[in-house]
């Protein structure tokens, strides 16, 4: 199984999006809320600024982009 690492902030609507999206095709994840400062720094050591970021193995994608998701995930 791959391993998937949502970065995701509270009033992020595209955050809400991809989790909807998680949970209706029972992909589980594990959610870095950028509100705490350890995954807002790591997010910023890996020189991004914006939410979601999805890691899914050591492939990032940055947005919801759900055709690369499922690209990543059908590997």
């Amino acid at each position: 199984m791959k391993k998937v690492v949502m970065y995701t902030s509270d009033t992020c609507t595209y955050c809400v999006s991809a989790k909807e999206y998680f949970a209706e095709n029972n992909i589980s994840y594990e959610e870095k809320n950028v509100k705490e400062p350890t995954n807002r720094k790591e997010l910023m050591a890996m020189g991004i600024m914006s939410v979601p970021v999805i890691k899914i193995d050591e492939e990032t994608v940055i947005g919801f982009n759900k055709e690369e998701i499922e690209s990543l995930l059908s590997k």
